[in-house]
């Protein structure tokens, strides 16, 4: 029986990655809530490391939000982040940990990266500032898990995988208002502005980026797939010694877009007014999928099916929803 611990697992991505491990055999799964194990307190996560014997990490956890939380809270960002990065390689290495499987995120390559992005992109420009020190933070983990294959990967047969997914949205999704991503706080803000038969919403920005959205069930799918290939297929391109790889759709689309397609999946019938005076972070950000394809995963769930999923979602668990 395979032990294996989600790190995160009543987030939006990792309860994804638990319910699809718990319909497979062989598998025992290990989580841990908030407050029996702050991923902050180094000395906390050390004695679980070393109490339960596990075999394999999935590494979700993470402190997310959208572009006005990045803005407040910057040095929240950083520090949570890097102290939960710290303390979970470190003791998946010391408790003899074979496998880990790192989240980072697309957001963490130049904000005028060459598009659709390839991995070879990372570190090759600007970050964009507004998320900067998450970016970082999650670089750093990836960096992290890069650096402990080079140095201990002969000796010890340790094989840390990162992935980096691009926008994700869907089940289980934050929707408060103050810390939300694009598509829960569009689906929110359009809700609620139907229930009140408003005659306008707002939304910030311009509404021209573009961007790339992929439905949570799918990262899950593409997370197990990825930390399941065999060595000799993900480290394939050794030439570029790459030790992440992109997972998405390969499509984008503008904000302005997907704002439409939520107002007619919600059944919105005022107008649209886009705040121009807000940021509108990177203009395009689409990944190069052509790594994760040739492998052998692909998306099938298109934006629109997604979308109308992750209302219905919503719909179902509305209360709840709200007051989180």
């Amino acid at each position: 029986m395979k032990k294996v611990f989600v790190v995160g697992h009543n987030g939006m991505v990792g309860s994804a990655i638990f319910r699809k491990l718990k319909q497979k055999k062989h598998i025992e799964l290990i989580t841990a809530e908030k407050n029996k194990l702050n991923l902050i307190d180094q000395n906390q996560v050390k004695r679980f490391f070393n109490r339960n014997k596990i075999d394999e990490v999935y590494f979700c956890a993470a402190k997310v939000g959208g572009i006005n939380a990045n803005n407040i809270y910057p040095a929240d960002f950083i520090f949570e982040n890097l102290q939960m990065e710290l303390n979970v390689i470190n003791s998946s290495f010391k408790a003899g940990i074979k496998k880990l499987l790192f989240l980072g995120t697309s957001c963490a390559y130049p904000k005028y990266a060459d598009q659709p992005i390839k991995e070879d992109q990372l570190l090759k420009g600007y970050l964009e500032k507004t998320n900067e020190p998450y970016a970082l933070a999650k670089l750093s983990g990836l960096k992290m898990c890069e650096s402990y294959n080079r140095q201990f990967k002969k000796k010890y047969s340790i094989d840390y995988r990162s992935v980096m997914p691009t926008n994700i949205y869907g089940p289980g999704d934050n929707y408060n208002l103050e810390n939300s991503h694009v598509v829960p706080a569009l689906i929110r803000k359009m809700h609620e502005a139907k229930e009140k038969n408003l005659k306008q919403v707002k939304v910030w920005g311009t509404g021209k980026a573009k961007r790339e959205f992929l439905f949570v069930e799918e990262l899950a799918d593409a997370c197990i797939f990825v930390m399941n290939l065999s060595k000799k297929k993900f480290y394939g391109l050794k030439e570029q010694n790459l030790h992440h790889i992109n997972i998405g759709t390969g499509k984008d689309l503008s904000i302005k877009d997907l704002v439409n397609k939520i107002k007619s999946i919600v059944g919105f019938e005022g107008k649209i007014e886009f705040q121009k005076d807000f940021p509108d972070g990177t203009p395009r950000k689409v990944l190069d999928i052509s790594r994760i394809e040739k492998l052998g995963w692909k998306s099938k769930i298109n934006l629109d099916e997604g979308l109308k999923k992750t209302y219905e979602n919503y719909l179902d668990n509305i209360n709840n929803l709200r007051n989180k």
